[in-house]
């Protein structure tokens, strides 16, 4: 009976070269290498020394330093109000009147843009002019309807 010799590992293939600073986020891994040693009645027979047992597996990562992400800095997230009013129908059939010629224009927009819309055009006037545009906007009574 012979006894034959475990096949020696092979060896690992050198790391990746310098890295570019193009590759500076990657991570460079090298090839892995399972070695099993050789088999023989004789040493299955024997409890061999814990080198020769274990297979032998070995595998390099290199990994690359990669640069400290920017952080993006995010509005606050403004709060929305909720709200009811009363409008006469003719007013607030304006409304489906805009809302058609902006549509019609390429802009579509929703009831509470135009609203929006209205309040910074209020918001932009000066005084005297704002004065002279309320003036002309009756007053109504508030509230739900009786039933």
């Amino acid at each position: 009976m012979t006894k034959r010799k475990p096949a020696r590992p092979t060896a690992l293939k050198p790391a990746a070269p310098k890295v570019t600073p193009a590759q500076v986020s990657k991570t460079v891994v090298v090839k892995t290498v399972a070695v099993k040693p050789a088999v023989t009645k004789a040493a299955i027979a024997k409890p061999a020394a814990p080198k020769a047992v274990a297979s032998v597996t070995k595998t390099a990562v290199k990994k690359v330093a990669a640069p400290k992400p920017v952080k993006i800095v995010k509005a606050p997230k403004v709060k929305m109000e909720r709200d009811s009013f009363t409008m006469p129908k003719a007013e607030y059939a304006q409304f489906h009147v805009l809302k058609e010629r902006l549509q019609k224009l390429g802009s579509p927009v929703k009831k509470s843009e135009l609203l929006r819309a209205g309040i910074m055009q209020l918001s932009a006037m000066t005084d005297a002019a704002l004065t002279a545009v309320m003036s002309k906007v009756p007053t109504i009574k508030t509230g739900r309807p009786k039933k």
